[in-house]
This record gives structure tokens, sequence and C-alpha cells, in this order.
């Protein structure tokens, strides 16, 4: 009985996000919000909460991230990410002054504490990995010139999570600075070693995971991705990080195999890891702290945009480029509510957990919209400032100067907002 509900619920969640990615096709935006808003109506406190499916969900939503990494590594070499990550560590720089210093600075406005403020930092510092991953690739700029760009931000990101996750389980649990020092000299070991690897080795794996059949290169690369992830997890790096490294590792047609045949698998727990936020999230706790979620939510959003922004004009990229890599950074998801759940256990604030929540709801959800508009709205205004005044029709000869030369009128700005 247990397993025939079990299929029923498993089977309308699959449906109904193929209901609804058909919605969103047909309204030519992201179906992300439309997934996350599913989650919420059958989550705990929703319409009709589910029981019998909740266990696999939640491990589909740990694949689904590792495979939006996976994938998202395939499209770039080895040496594409060390010299990406050469010349945009300033940006990376420049990410966590916007970003972070926003939720210390209303922790500590709210009373409480110094730990919190660590925590809320963080929680407004990260962007969502898989939130961006799908919707790059929904809106098919993976081979976009900001891409890149966009990447490294996320890589150092993900990175810097090998130091700050250590660093803040640490303070919640008040360990010695000993045992918090062992703990990040680990951290930071593996995701070195792992890297190294990636780079080093890449043409050894690929060549080791090469198949002419594709069922056995889809059991070998999901398996040493999975086995990866996991290591990585295990030893307190991201398994988001391991999952990119091996991306990253293969190459030429092993990447190109290994794509096609896992962008359905993809897809289909990528829904899943949306649908799974949205379950864990209680609406009844999201209205007594809507208001400050809310000027948090707007305050970051715009301070990712801009490093978004200034990162794209940084490496070069054109203004549209520039405005796209801004609006793409601005959701927040998995490593947010992985930071939340922290402290939540450690019990340091109470009103932490659902302030975090309705944050990272509000940016998850306004994320693939500003992915999507922000270019173009920017581009609308810019134009509408930089366009001139229309000439009287009353004049019938250009005017002259005191000296007899004729006045030029000025050169009209033919793109204002630049090119992509």
């Amino acid at each position: 009985m247990h397993s025939a509900v079990f299929l029923i619920e498993f089977g309308a969640i699959i449906l109904g996000l193929g209901l609804l990615g058909r919605v969103a096709g047909r309204l030519k935006f992201s179906p992300i919000p439309l997934y996350l808003l599913a989650g919420l109506a059958f989550g705990n406190g929703g319409l009709l909460p589910l029981g019998a499916s909740e266990e696999f969900v939640a491990i589909g939503a740990e694949i689904g991230v590792i495979l939006l990494l996976l994938m998202l590594g395939l499209e770039y070499t080895a040496s594409d990410l060390v010299s990406n990550l050469k010349t945009q560590y300033p940006a990376g720089l420049v990410d966590f002054g916007l970003n972070a210093v926003p939720g210390a600075v209303a922790a500590l406005l709210m009373g409480w504490g110094p730990v919190a403020a660590v925590v809320l930092a963080g929680v407004t510092w990260i962007s969502s990995s898989g939130v961006i991953a799908k919707v790059m690739g929904d809106l098919g700029r993976l081979g976009n010139r900001e891409t890149p760009v966009i990447l490294s931000i996320l890589v150092l990101e993900d990175l810097a999570m090998a130091v700050y996750l250590p660093i803040v389980t640490a303070l919640l649990a008040g360990v010695s600075l000993a045992a918090g020092s062992l703990t990040l000299a680990i951290a930071l070991g593996v995701a070195g070693a792992v890297l190294f690897v990636a780079v080093r080795y890449g043409r050894v794996i690929s060549r080791f995971v090469s198949s002419d059949d594709p069922e056995k290169l889809l059991l070998v690369v999901l398996g040493l991705t999975l086995l990866v992830a996991g290591v990585a997890q295990q030893l307190q790096v991201s398994a988001a990080v391991g999952a990119f490294l091996v991306g990253i590792a293969l190459s030429g047609e092993v990447a190109e195999g290994t794509h096609t045949l896992l962008s359905p698998l993809r897809d289909l727990f990528a829904a899943v890891f949306f649908v799974f936020f949205g379950l864990h999230t209680d609406p009844a706790s999201i209205p007594p702290v809507i208001l400050p979620a809310l000027a948090l939510a707007l305050v970051t959003a715009c301070t990712k945009v801009a490093t978004g922004y200034w990162a794209a004009r940084r490496a070069g990229v054109g203004v549209k480029g520039r405005w796209r890599a801004g609006g793409t950074l601005v959701a927040r998801g998995e490593f947010s509510i992985v930071i939340a759940g922290l402290a939540v256990t450690a019990g340091i604030e109470p009103a932490l957990g659902p302030l975090a929540t309705a944050y990272v709801l509000i940016l998850v959800i306004v994320g693939p919209l500003t992915a999507r508009y922000t270019e173009p709205l920017a581009v609308y205004l810019t134009g509408r400032r930089g366009r001139p005044r229309p000439l009287l029709a009353a004049v019938p000869s250009p005017a002259k100067s005191p000296e007899g030369v004729s006045e030029s009128v000025p050169e009209q700005n033919q793109d204002p907002a630049g090119r992509a």
C-alpha cells in the first residue's frame, strides 16, 4: 500500500511539473518560479501535504544539484577554468564585499549578535549555482560571452564555501580554534586536490571514462560524479564543487556524449530540486518576516546586479552582456538554505530561519525573472534617457554662430545601450 501511495504522489509531482513547464513555455519564461510555488502548495502547511514520497524527493533534489553543476562543468575545459579564476578573482572580492556586508549589517541592526551576523552574511552572499545553471540553459545563454564571467563568480563562491562552512560550523558549535583549523585545513586540501586532478589529469580521466556504448558511458560518468560529490561532501567540501570539477575534467567526445545522455536526467532531477525547496517551506512562517526579507532581497538583488555588471565590464563584455550577467546572478538557493539550517539547528536565533527562508524564496522566484528581463529593461530605460529631443519644424536652416559658421546638430547616439 505504501508503494502504491508513493507511486501516485511521485507520478502526480512529475505530471504536474510537466504541465507547469508547458505553461512556462507558452509564457516564454523559466519554469522555476512555478516549480517552487507548486512545492509550497504541497509542502508543510500547504494545501495537500505529501508524505510517502518526501524522502525520495529529498534524495532526488541532491542529485538534481549535482547534475546541474556537472553539466555546467562540461561546457568548459580545465584551462578555461584556471584562466578565468586567475583573471576574475577581483570580482570574487567585490562580490563578497557588496553582498555579504548587507546581511551582516541587517543581523547586527536586529540585535542578533556577531555569530548570527556571520551566518546571515553567508545567506546573502552566495548565489544559487543550481538555479543559475538551470536558468542559463533555459534561456540558451551557455555560449554567451558573459557566461564565463558568471561561471567564474559562481566557482569562486563555491570554492569559498570550502572555507566558510567549516568556520561557521566551528562558530556555531563553539569548538576550539585547533579543531576548527583542522576542519578548515582538510576542506581546503580536498578542494585543492580535486582541482589539481581535474586540471592535470583531465585527459587521462576522459580516456578512462570514454566508451562507444551509451549505456556504459552513462553508468560510468554518473557513478563517478556521484562518488566524487559524496566524498567531497563527506570531507566538508561542497558536493556541487566536486560535481563541477568532474565536468571540467571530461573533455572532447566524452563531454559531448555525456551532455546528450544526461540532459534528460538533469532536467528531471533539477525540477525535483526546486519542488523540494518549496516542500520544506511552511507558508505560515513567511508573513511575520516578509518585510525585512523583502528589504534585504531588494538591496542584495541590486548589489548582485552591480557585481555582475562590474565583473563583465572588467572582462570587456558589451553593455547588454553586462546587464545579463548582473541579472543572472540574483538568485539565491541551496547554499543559503544549508547555511541557515546550520544556524537553526544550533538554536542561535529563532527568527533567522524563517527570515532566511523568506529571503531565499523571494530571490529564487525573482532571480529567473531578473535573468530574463534585466537586460531589455536596462536597454529600454537607457534608450529613453539617451533619445535626443526632436528638432522644431519651424527652423528653416541651421543656426549661425556670431562668426557665421553653421552650428551642427549633435550626433545622435545610434546604439545608446551598447553592443552585446
